[in-house]
């Protein structure tokens, strides 16, 4: 919920000036509502990157992964969760897979 609540807070700054009205809920189009257009998708790529250290492909800048709260927190945990599946393999460790 953390990483939801900063991103929510980086768009609300920088793109809908300081104005929580609501209107941003979880599941919303960042593009279809104009919350945000082409150029701030890579200012929001740019934060993305930023912020919790992950790179972003050419190939994984799509709606899939950055149009929404609910999409841009699943695109973000799980780049990460295979950074530290990645950490554990470097550092020798096994990851118990369920």
């Amino acid at each position: 919920m953390q990483v939801k609540s900063e991103l929510r807070k980086f768009i609300v700054e920088n793109f809908l000036y300081g104005q929580d009205d609501d209107s941003l809920r979880d599941d919303v189009s960042f593009l279809q509502n104009g919350f945000i257009d082409s150029t701030g998708i890579l200012e929001l790529v740019s934060f993305v990157q930023e912020t919790y250290a992950l790179p972003v492909s050419d190939d994984e800048l799509v709606p899939d992964n950055f149009d929404s709260l609910n999409k841009l927190e699943a695109f973000i945990s799980a780049k990460l969760a295979v950074g530290s599946e990645t950490d554990n393999e470097r550092a020798g460790r096994t990851i118990p897979v369920n």
